[in-house]
C-alpha cells in the first residue's frame, strides 16, 4: 500500500505536522528558576572557532557588508591594525545563541545589549560561553497572550583569555497556539506589492552607498543631532536568508542534513515538524524560510532572524564611523516581524558627545531601522569611539 501521510510508529509519534504546542505551567517555571545561573552547553551551537580569512569573508558576504577592511588583505595592511580584521558582528557567526528550556513553547529574540571589548584580528580562536541569568514574567502581552522574557549572558573570549565581547540575549517565549489564534489581527499585505519603479530607486540608494573607510570621522567634527548615511537592506529574500545561515551565523542548534538531521529529531522531536509539501522534516528554526512554520509561530510569512538585524545595525555603524572609529556598545529591541520581500533602512543620530570613564571621546547615537510600512523595526542605540584631531 502506499500512502502519502507518513504511519504513526513509535519512532516518529513524537514529530507530526505542526510545532510544539506546549502551555505555561507552575511545574515548567519552577524547573526554568532552577536552571537560573546555569552555564549553558554550547557544543551543538557552535559555527566557527578560527577568524579564518574564508570565515571572516563568508560572514561579510552574508550580511551584505563590502567593506575592505574585512576581506582585502593589501587594504588592511595599510589600515589600524596592519591585517584583516572581522566586523564585531563575527561574534555571532561563532555562536548566534542556544536554546535552553521552555519545551514546547514559540520564541522570538526580543532584544540585544552587547558590549565590545577587544577587535576580532585574522586567525584569533574564539570560544564562547553562555549563561542563563533567569526570565521577566510570565505577564501578557498583545501578541500572544502570557509570555516570559528571559536572558542568556554570552561571553566571547579569545585565544590569549582575553573578553573580547558580552551578548546579553532576551527572548520572549509564548504559547503558540494564542500565537495562531491572533494572527489574522495583524495580517497585512504580503509580499509587499513593489512597483518596477521602487525597486530601481532602492537598488539605486544600495548602489549608492560607500564605507567611510580610510578617511577617520574626527570626534571634533561630529556635532549632536547629525545623522549617519542610510544603509538599505531588501528586498529581503531567500537567498538573504540562506547566506546569512552559510555565514554561520544563526542556527542554534546547527542545522544538518539526512540522517545526522534525523537522528537528532528522533532525540528530541520537539526541535521539529514535518512539511506537509514535502513530507521533509524541517526544524523549528526554518521559521525564517519557510511559510508554513512561519504561519505556526503566529507569523504571516517567512521572516527574518533577530542577531540579523542586529548584524545590518553594526553594518551601518561601522560604514558611518570609518576604519578607525570603534563600536563599543549597541543595543536593539525587535519590534515587528522583518518580513521577505520588506525593505528596512538602517540610520541614526548623535544625540551626544562626551570622553567615557576609559578616556576615549565617543558618540552617543539613536539608531533605527524603518520598513516600508513606516514601522521602525529596531529602535536603539549606540556608543562609538572616534579618533581625535589632536592625536593624529
Amino acid at each position: 500500500m502506499t500512502t502519502t501521510e507518513p504511519e504513526k510508529t513509535e519512532q516518529n509519534a513524537g514529530i507530526g505536522k505542526e510545532l510544539a504546542t506546549g502551555r505555561f505551567t507552575d511545574e515548567m517555571l519552577d524547573g526554568m528558576r532552577a536552571l537560573i545561573g546555569t552555564e549553558l552547553r554550547t557544543d551543538a551551537c557552535v559555527n566557527n572557532e578560527y577568524a579564518t580569512r574564508l570565515a571572516i569573508l563568508r560572514f561579510a558576504e552574508g550580511i551584505g557588508d563590502d567593506n575592505p577592511l574585512w576581506s582585502d588583505e593589501e587594504y588592511a595592511a595599510e589600515g589600524p591594525f596592519g591585517e584583516i580584521t572581522a566586523p564585531p558582528s563575527f561574534i555571532f557567526a561563532c555562536l548566534g545563541s542556544v536554546q535552553v528550556g521552555w519545551r514546547g513553547l514559540g520564541g522570538f529574540h526580543a532584544e540585544t545589549d552587547v558590549t565590545f571589548h577587544r577587535p576580532i584580528h585574522v586567525g584569533d580562536k574564539i570560544t564562547a560561553r553562555v549563561h542563563f541569568d533567569g526570565f521577566d514574567g510570565p505577564d501578557v502581552s498583545k501578541f500572544a497572550g502570557r509570555r516570559i522574557k528571559d536572558y542568556l549572558r554570552q561571553e566571547y573570549w579569545n585565544q590569549n583569555d582575553e573578553l573580547v565581547a558580552r551578548f546579553i540575549c532576551s527572548r520572549v517565549r509564548f504559547e503558540r497556539t494564542e500565537a495562531q489564534a491572533r494572527r489574522k489581527s495583524r495580517e497585512i499585505e504580503l509580499p509587499h506589492p513593489w512597483t518596477g519603479e521602487e525597486l530601481e530607486r532602492i537598488e539605486d540608494d544600495i548602489l549608492a552607498e560607500t564605507p567611510r573607510g580610510a578617511e577617520p570621522r574626527y570626534w571634533e567634527d561630529v556635532s549632536v543631532g547629525d545623522e549617519m548615511d542610510v544603509v538599505t537592506k531588501g528586498p529581503i529574500g531567500l537567498t538573504d536568508e540562506i547566506a546569512y545561515i552559510a555565514a554561520g551565523a544563526a542556527p542554534i542548534p546547527r542545522l544538518s542534513a539526512h540522517g545526522v538531521a534525523l537522528r537528532r529529531y528522533r532525540k528530541h522531536p520537539r526541535w521539529a515538524f514535518r512539511d506537509p509539501n514535502t513530507n521533509a522534516l524541517e526544524p523549528v528554526y526554518s521559521v525564517h524560510y519557510n511559510d508554513y512554520a512561519a504561519k505556526l509561530q503566529g507569523a504571516q510569512l517567512a521572516y527574518d532572524v533577530g542577531i540579523q538585524r542586529t548584524c545590518w545595525q553594526i553594518h551601518s555603524l561601522t560604514h558611518w564611523a570609518g576604519d578607525t572609529g570603534t563600536l563599543k556598545a549597541i543595543h536593539g529591541q525587535y519590534r515587528a516581524h522583518v518580513y521577505l520581500s520588506d525593505v528596512v533602512r538602517l540610520g541614526g543620530r548623535v544625540v551626544a558627545k562626551e570622553v567615557d570613564e576609559d578616556g576615549d571621546s565617543v558618540v552617543r547615537l539613536e539608531t533605527w531601522a524603518w520598513n516600508q510600512r513606516e514601522q521602525n523595526v529596531m529602535p536603539g542605540t549606540a556608543v562609538v569611539a572616534l579618533p581625535r584631531r589632536s592625536n593624529a
